[in-house]
């Protein structure tokens, strides 16, 4: 069923003028001719026909292909551009004002795409400025692949191709050529690129419906770019599968589109038509680059991914294809103001992936700093039994943290610590130098950043780094349990400085820091640490109990209603009272058979 397409508009009749209005608005650099609405053309600001000592390139069409063609004009690419009516050829008189008013002596490149009305508005527009004096050179790009040839007397269709032939252009007048070569070159690149666009959906015109043509499930291969009909409809398919068929049709030898053959050197345009995320583009980019590579035998010299000529709000993307020698490289890396041309995109492409950069606990140690020991100290011991009791505590806890987790923030919490506490479980048994307290938590907060992710994640991440900190400061191997102390406290001063959480925040600090209070004060009374550590576990499940009567000032409990926190204690507070719990009878239990 059609309906009305949403556009954020005034009258549909102005929305190219409004356009126009706006990209001046936008870019100090460019200007249009006062002679709204008939004469539609934005300028270079800096130059003027009388004085102008380089050749001009002048390219446009119909509007609603934006950036095309305006956002390329700017020094080093397009001098004016002339805009139609959407999808409407510009008028004669609307092209030779942009000649007049750019023209100088060096003349005049006309940048033409293949479409009836472009070809006759632009060609007699052509003679028009011969008969007055111009010099005028007029190259038309036919760049579609998606139509097997011939054609008739229509040929292929101009698509994104021909922003390539624009900079190409743009590059050599800049660098001051003349006319001929200037036309010269255009006409080469025009002749070295191929261009295939893919289509989810149609575009709806301004004021118009939105037509259903394409149904779910479906895409358009060759889709034009003013929504006419493509080559064929098809099944939508993973975008492997369509970037394979595109490249094969542009690529054939049978049709010949592009005299491009296996070790040539090329480069790559991914064009959205207008309502593509970039992520998409960017994907199909990630997977079009390494299929020319190896299936086609081809060099990629550069890759240009964005929105270049759009359709309005069409959903889908074209892939050009350019035959590159080191010439047209140098035009295409040139400088140019254009604000639509793609910045970084110049320069040779070094590798794609480097390695990842170690941490320096794993890459400046000794091999075996970074194993288990094997033969483990009286701490050694300990620590270990205390680590394996809180993670299994952890993970036994896993279904109950995501079903408190459900009711006040996204379900997951029981899972995050899972993936935490396997991983500490895993590494533990391979690498923790468990002899050395300082390095073991250390490698605890290494396996916690990889493995949980999310808040909890770098919170925990945070806890052990601000521990590890404190506990390498003191040159004793054996850590001492006011040392122990001493650690926990930062680790809690820690979460709370960059978590922004307190006490009665409803967090895992709720836990945490009663448990910090009675630890230090039986410390100080001088019971053995045994004990010290047993006494704070039961203050740290009080508090995690009481986080039930709290009001979350953090994370996503803020956004809970009252009533619903009453209902259940917070997950991370209580998850962290269990392994802190877990862990001081594990001590206790050690230190009673020992």
């Amino acid at each position: 069923m059609a309906f009305q397409g949403k556009k954020l508009i005034n009258d549909p009749n102005d929305v190219v003028t409004e356009y126009i209005e706006g990209i001046v608005e936008t870019y100090p650099g460019l200007q249009y001719l006062d002679g709204f609405p008939e004469v539609k053309v934005v300028i270079r600001a800096d130059v003027s026909g009388a004085t102008y000592d380089k050749v001009a390139v002048i390219s446009g069409g119909g509007s609603g292909h934006e950036p095309a063609h305006a956002g390329f004009v700017g020094e080093g690419m397009l001098t004016a551009s002339i805009c139609g009516d959407v999808f409407a050829s510009p008028p004669v008189d609307s092209i030779l004002a942009g000649i007049r008013a750019v023209t100088g002596p060096m003349g005049c490149l006309l940048i033409v795409t293949n479409y009836t009305g472009d070809r006759l508005n632009f060609g007699l527009a052509a003679e028009q400025a011969r008969s007055e004096g111009y010099n005028i050179e007029t190259v038309i790009v036919g760049d579609d692949c998606a139509l097997p040839p011939p054609r008739g007397i229509a040929g292929r269709r101009g698509l994104a191709g021909t922003i390539l032939v624009n900079k190409v252009a743009g590059a050599a007048a800049a660098a001051g050529h003349s006319l001929a070569d200037v036309a010269l070159e255009a006409k080469r690149a025009s002749e070295m690129v191929g261009t295939m666009g893919v289509a989810l959906s149609v575009c709806t015109l301004p004021g118009q419906v939105t037509s259903d043509r394409l149904g779910l499930g479906k895409m358009e291969l060759g889709l034009g770019i003013h929504g006419e009909p493509g080559a064929a409809v098809a099944d939508l398919q993973p975008v492997d599968v369509v970037v394979s068929h595109v490249l094969r049709q542009i690529l054939s030898p049978e049709t010949n589109y592009v005299p491009i053959t296996r070790g040539n050197r090329v480069v790559l345009m991914i064009n959205g038509l207008g309502a593509t995320p970039m992520m998409e583009l960017m994907i199909a980019a990630g997977k079009t680059v390494p299929k020319l590579q190896l299936e086609f035998g081809l060099a990629v010299e550069r890759v240009y991914t964005g929105s270049f000529m759009t359709s309005l709000d069409m959903a889908g993307f074209s892939i050009s294809i350019m035959k590159a020698d080191q010439t047209l490289l140098h035009l295409l890396d040139a400088p140019t103001q254009a604000p639509h041309w793609p910045v970084g995109s110049a320069g040779n492409r070094p590798p794609a992936k480097i390695p990842v950069p170690l941490p320096p606990s794993r890459s400046t140690k000794s091999e075996e700093s970074l194993s288990r020991p094997l033969q483990l100290s009286q701490q050694g011991r300990i620590l270990e039994v205390a680590i394996e009791a809180a993670a299994d505590a952890v993970i036994g806890m896993r279904d109950n943290l995501n079903d408190w987790d459900s009711k006040v923030g996204d379900g997951d919490c029981g899972s995050t610590m899972y993936r935490g506490a396997t991983a500490i479980l895993d590494d533990m048994k391979k690498y923790y130098p468990l002899n050395d307290a300082a390095e073991t938590v250390n490698e605890i907060g290494s396996s916690v950043r990889r493995a949980m992710g999310g808040t909890s994640g770098v919170l925990y991440s945070i806890f052990c780094k601000a521990a590890y900190a404190r506990l390498k400061a003191n040159s004793d191997s054996t850590v001492t349990a006011k040392q122990w102390a001493e650690a926990f406290e930062a680790a809690i001063a820690a979460v709370s400085k960059y978590g922004g959480a307190s006490a009665g925040h409803r967090t895992l600090l709720d836990a945490l820091i009663p448990a910090l209070a009675v630890l230090k004060e039986r410390v100080t009374a001088g019971d053995d640490s045994s004990t010290a550590f047993l006494l704070s576990s039961e203050a740290a499940l009080l508090g995690a109990e009481s986080t039930k009567d709290m009001q979350a000032q953090a994370g996503r409990s803020s956004y809970v209603s009252a009533g619903i926190l009453a209902t259940v204690p917070d997950p991370g507070a209580m998850a962290a009272a269990a392994w802190y719990r877990a862990a001081a009878l594990a001590v206790r239990d050690k230190y009673q058979a020992s």
